[in-house]
């Protein structure tokens, strides 16, 4: 596993920020991180980082535990804080040579930040300070940064706040073509952010993880009720729509009907249209989304 923790725990004073968290980040594995504000996110990845140590438990990156080998497992992660650190008076190129030495990367140092560059889509502003830079050019540095190293981990911290919306695509793009050969791990608040890019995600709540599984599996476990919208040529009875087994309630609009069920009814109803004659010109079902899953669990856990 690229990532491993098992019943990590860390206290502050009378605070438990992580109670007993495992969760495990496979090889070329995009995996979204979530939870409320406080929750332990923040905390969990400056122990995986190695910028902090945890109270009980253990935490293992690339096969390397990050207390006994905090060496070993920083040359193998590259990490983007939610608040990217840089020096804003360098050059984008002088900066990522200066990180280059830092990171001990000393054959084809300029090769290598010449290729970090193009690949984070920084050519055209490469001659800039980057205090000059949009944030959303800032980001694209930090992520060259953490990359400089060719790591096998990725960690970002809310990689895309406060960026706009077309920055916001590019980096999410660029986060995608990431993710196809190294293990990613990464914060966000945004939900659309997760189902496009996604593999797996894992919540978690009051230092406890809630959820740790795929988006379609979660999606299943906790659907209860769904709405499903149907539009006939003519109206028909209420009353022959309610005798499905599932419905709960039925709201009509001229020739539309919004049917609040108990599972996914869309066969049955086309069957009884089939067999009383009606005209079905349109079926629509309303899904769980993220957000209402993310609701479900952090708020009443």
């Amino acid at each position: 596993m690229s990532i491993q923790t098992e019943n990590l725990t860390k206290i502050y004073g009378n605070q438990k920020a992580l109670d007993g968290i495992s969760f495990e980040a496979r090889p070329g594995e995009i995996l979204g991180f979530l939870g409320p504000n406080g929750a332990g996110k923040s905390t969990t990845m400056k122990i995986l980082t190695c910028f902090l140590p945890q109270t009980s438990g253990k935490a293992m990156v690339c096969g390397y535990d990050v207390v006994e080998h905090p060496v070993e497992v920083r040359r193998r992660i590259g990490y983007l804080p939610e608040l990217n650190p840089l020096y804003t008076d360098m050059y984008i190129k002088e900066y990522l040579m200066f990180s280059a030495e830092v990171q001990g990367i000393k054959k084809d140092a300029a090769s290598r930040v010449g290729e970090m560059i193009e690949r984070v889509g920084l050519e055209q502003e490469r001659k800039k300070k980057i205090g000059q830079l949009s944030k959303g050019y800032k980001q694209r540095v930090g992520l060259a940064q953490a990359m400089l190293h060719n790591p096998s981990v990725l960690i970002l911290d809310e990689p895309t706040s406060g960026l706009d919306p077309n920055q916001v695509v590019e980096i999410r793009e660029l986060i995608r073509q990431i993710g196809k050969d190294k293990t990613v791990l990464f914060s966000t608040h945004i939900m659309q952010e997760v189902e496009a890019l996604c593999d797996r995600v894992v919540i978690i709540n009051k230092g406890k993880i809630v959820a740790n599984d795929r988006l379609d599996n979660l999606f299943k476990k906790l659907s209860g009720d769904v709405t499903i919208t149907v539009e006939f040529k003519q109206e028909i009875p209420l009353s022959a729509l309610k005798q499905l087994s599932g419905v709960k309630q039925i709201t009509q609009k001229k020739n539309r009907y919004t049917l609040q069920c108990q599972g996914d009814l869309r066969e049955a109803i086309s069957n009884l249209s089939g067999q009383q004659g009606w005209v079905l010109l349109g079926m629509n079902l309303e899904e769980n989304t993220l957000e209402e899953v993310f609701q479900k669990l952090t708020l009443n856990p």
